[in-house]
């Protein structure tokens, strides 16, 4: 990964302290890049994982598909 090759960043923000909660880099757009961030976010917060949390998307693909829901 990165040769000269496009990469794609997803990144998953906390709003109220601005953090990076979580982020994934790839070579593709597919669902894994946006469930790879999520799953990090999730081990940054711990035992709570995602409780609670409310997630925010542009219409991308990644977002509608099964693997992401």
């Amino acid at each position: 990964m990165g040769n000269g090759q496009f990469l794609y960043p997803a990144t998953v923000l906390h709003l109220c302290s601005r953090r990076l909660a979580g982020w994934s880099i790839a070579d593709h757009m597919r669902t894994s890049l946006v469930t790879d961030a999520l799953k990090a976010a999730a081990a940054a917060r711990g035992a709570r994982g995602l409780h609670g949390a409310i997630f925010h998307s542009d219409n991308g693909v990644q977002y509608a598909a099964e693997g992401f829901a």
